[in-house]
């Protein structure tokens, strides 16, 4: 019946235009709507309040652990082995046995798509030694994205006086998270079976009913304590745009949905994404000292998009301004050479960095004679 009453909410919702300056969360305490891109606030309401997270906390979590992924730290193949106290962990769970012996990858999965408290506790022992240690990363990382309204105490969520967060700061910790599409896989999944080690299999099924019952949603997080209430962090992609919505403290879960509903629809019917340059298209060349090769292609790291109101029917003029640092050889792929600024009407809007998209050698002395020849030979 609940899931009837989810589905007629979310397709009745299609038909009801909401002003911006309504308020499109009456349910919750707090929330944010923001695009993923540009970062670009489109609703806010008391978004810097800081509440408990519950387990949208895992949002965080999980952004450690796909960057220790990422940094060969720890990796989706590691046998990880259950401590009691991971086995031992309450609220939500997917029943892990102390001393038995799971992928990560499996581990992972179970946070993402069950919000296993156990499951996160596990893989915060495997890759940090501990949970403190895991926990400290958690802060550290929040101050490097400049969450001042942010304290971690543990990695799942269960309540404590000092365990809080934003709206806003959960927008942010959400917007690096799904820049890795291997999250985005698990968090969209509805339902699985996760192998157990005695051959059983446990049924996973996703607390966020968004990702079946609404059109792009393919994550992220969601939350319920008695404190917290309930709690989402969500994100869907439709074209070339990806929104992230956040709620915070709406007493039902079908509430919860229904505040998100109202957020994902006021964006997609409200916004466009415009790409103004594209970041596999090489932006411009640049001299490298003492490199192998004359000049070099250099690229955007991201696509340099702006947001548009659709209802603004006045034409933009979108230029970019690039500046390129002094830099020898040798350089590692990806590493930054510069700078463009995104002007909108000759106003600036967004800076991104200039890459190279390759490893550049430094030059030996063949390249030098190389060189000489070609400048004797054609002087150029």
């Amino acid at each position: 019946m609940k899931k009837l009453c989810l589905i007629i909410m979310i397709f009745f919702s299609w038909f009801i235009i909401v002003k911006a300056e309504e308020d499109l969360t009456p349910n919750s305490k707090s929330s944010i709507l923001i695009e993923s891109s540009t970062g670009k606030v489109i609703f806010d309401k008391n978004s810097e309040e800081k509440l408990p997270p519950a387990s949208m906390t895992k949002v965080m979590s999980m952004l450690i652990i796909m960057e220790a992924i990422d940094n060969n730290k720890i990796s989706l193949s590691d046998e990880v082995t259950i401590s009691p106290n991971a086995a031992s962990m309450g609220g939500s769970q997917v029943f892990l046995q102390a001393n038995d012996k799971y992928k990560l990858e499996e581990l992972l999965k179970g946070v993402a798509i069950a919000s296993g408290n156990d499951a996160v506790v596990a893989i915060a022992e495997h890759l940090a030694g501990s949970v403190d240690k895991f926990v400290n990363l958690m802060n550290k990382k929040a101050k490097e994205l400049n969450l001042s309204n942010t304290n971690f105490i543990n990695p799942h969520g269960l309540d404590d006086d000092n365990h809080y967060t934003t709206a806003k700061d959960m927008a942010t910790i959400a917007r690096e998270l799904v820049k890795y599409d291997k999250i985005l896989d698990y968090t969209s999944i509805y339902e699985y079976y996760m192998p157990k080690k005695d051959g059983s299999k446990s049924w996973l099924v996703n607390t966020n009913k968004l990702v079946r019952f609404y059109e792009g949603v393919d994550g992220l997080k969601t939350g319920f304590t008695s404190k917290a209430k309930y709690c989402l962090t969500a994100t869907a992609r439709r074209g070339n745009m990806r929104l992230i919505s956040v709620v915070m403290g709406a007493e039902t879960s079908d509430l919860r949905s229904s505040d998100t509903v109202n957020l994902l629809n006021y964006g997609f019917n409200s916004y466009k994404l415009k790409t103004v340059y594209n970041r596999n298209k090489p932006i411009t060349s640049i001299y490298i000292g003492n490199a192998q090769k004359e000049s070099y292609k250099a690229y955007l790291k991201d696509d340099a998009t702006i947001l548009e109101d659709k209802t603004n029917n006045a034409k933009n003029n979108y230029t970019y301004e690039i500046s390129l640092k002094k830099v020898k050889a040798p350089l590692k792929k990806n590493s930054v050479v510069g700078k463009a600024t995104v002007l909108e009407n000759n106003k600036e809007v967004k800076d991104i960095d200039i890459i190279v998209k390759e490893d550049i050698e430094e030059s030996n002395i063949f390249n030098y004679i190389k060189k000489n020849i070609k400048y004797i030979t054609t002087g150029l």
